[in-house]
């Protein structure tokens, strides 16, 4: 008995976290679209397994100057986006390229800007792929999603297995 009811409720936090996981998603979505209406948005990231990760979203013109700005900091489902003014009005390319300004901003956020800044130079380099910049999300490519169908097709397999051998035996 204790081992379904650690089983169900391993299964409960499982989904409970997919659940704040994908709300997580949706804020991303949201925030994103509202500020890719003004221009273009670049994406810096520092994701982290154990530790605090972020986010930041960069809506810049076209001289690079930095019009809206958005971080996400966090360990847990529950981290979401706050507008962040202090990068606001901003050239990036000096911004990144200059240390006194980063050492204003903590290690996450400076790694964040710094890598909004490399793919900033990959998009005008034309290094940036088609699928860097791809606005298209398809919400079922999601690693659960995935997970869930390959548990599907274990499940199927194993299920066709036992009535192969039941349909042999008779």
């Amino acid at each position: 008995m204790n081992i379904w009811f650690i089983s169900i409720l391993i299964g409960l936090v499982f989904l409970l976290q997919s659940i704040l996981g994908f709300l997580q998603l949706q804020n991303f979505v949201k925030v994103f679209r509202r500020m890719s209406k003004n221009g273009k948005v670049l994406i810096g990231k520092n994701p982290k397994k154990i530790h605090a990760g972020s986010l930041l979203l960069l809506n810049i013109d076209q001289d690079a100057y930095i019009q809206n700005a958005s971080l996400m900091k966090g360990v847990t489902v529950f981290a979401r986006f706050k507008r962040f003014k202090k990068l606001e009005n901003k050239s990036l390319p000096i911004l990144a390229s200059s240390y006194y300004e980063l050492q204003q901003f903590d290690p996450l956020t400076r790694e964040c800007i710094l890598n909004a800044y490399r793919n900033f130079i990959n998009y005008r380099t034309g290094k940036m792929s088609q699928a860097d910049w791809d606005k298209n999300n398809n919400f079922f490519s999601l690693p659960v999603f995935s997970m869930w169908k390959d548990m599907a097709i274990i499940g199927f397999n194993k299920f066709s297995n036992k009535v192969k051998t039941l349909v042999k035996k008779a």
